[in-house]
């Protein structure tokens, strides 16, 4: 065992020490980090099938993160990759339809509080009124969440073929732009996608409700 050098104090586990040691990661980025792993690992294609399925009703993580680290992985098969994940998500909205529709008032508004979205909940029935299937293929394919437009339609009885449909082309249109883009680009797309994906989605949306206003008005 090393000597302590003389003149030296003990150094304090419970101090300065313990200040510099790296704090825990939050609950969020290690589920964040749980999902990345997976690309990692031969089920990486069906954990992205199952993480786009509970995604659509209850789970935090988009799985646009496995998806572009998979593609990544394996540029050729981008194709595959965004069709599994769309499959998978549009599977898990119809869970969310199913969860809304059957067990609002237990399982569903327990999904709404858990993301704090009472306030945003209640918005919600009125969107319906004016935007109809509109307002579901802007969810799935922006950075709202798509998990509570899922649960609100079953909740809401929309026609079930008209949601699945929407789902399916708004979903497809995320997953399958991204996936194409990094297949073209590569890495350096992936950092532009991580910092402005959800800033272009938004203004793909207004730029798409705003054509539709405009085709009413004339």
């Amino acid at each position: 065992m090393d000597s302590q050098p003389v003149g030296t104090e003990p150094v304090s586990t419970s101090g300065s020490a313990a200040a510099a040691s790296p704090r825990r990661p939050g609950i969020h980025r290690r589920m964040y980090d749980w999902v990345l792993h997976w690309a990692a690992t031969p089920y990486g294609v069906a954990a992205l099938f199952l993480i786009a399925l509970v995604e659509s009703s209850v789970f935090p993580i988009p799985p646009d993160v496995l998806l572009i680290a998979m593609v990544l992985s394996a540029r050729t098969r981008w194709l595959w990759f965004a069709t599994v994940c769309t499959v998978g998500s549009v599977l898990g909205g119809l869970l969310g339809y199913l969860i809304g529709m059957t067990l609002m008032d237990t399982v569903g508004q327990a999904i709404i509080r858990f993301y704090h979205a009472e306030k945003y909940y209640a918005t919600v029935e009125d969107w319906y009124r004016q935007y109809d299937y509109w307002i579901v293929f802007i969810a799935a394919f922006s950075p709202i969440p798509y998990k509570v437009f899922t649960i609100a339609s079953g909740a809401f009885h929309m026609n079930v073929l008209g949601f699945t449909g929407v789902s399916l082309v708004g979903r497809g249109a995320r997953f399958l732009l991204v996936a194409f883009l990094l297949y073209l680009l590569g890495e350096p797309v992936k950092r532009f996608i991580d910092r402005y994906f959800d800033a272009l989605a938004i203004l793909f949306v207004v730029l798409l409700v705003g054509g539709f206003v405009v085709l009413k008005v004339l």
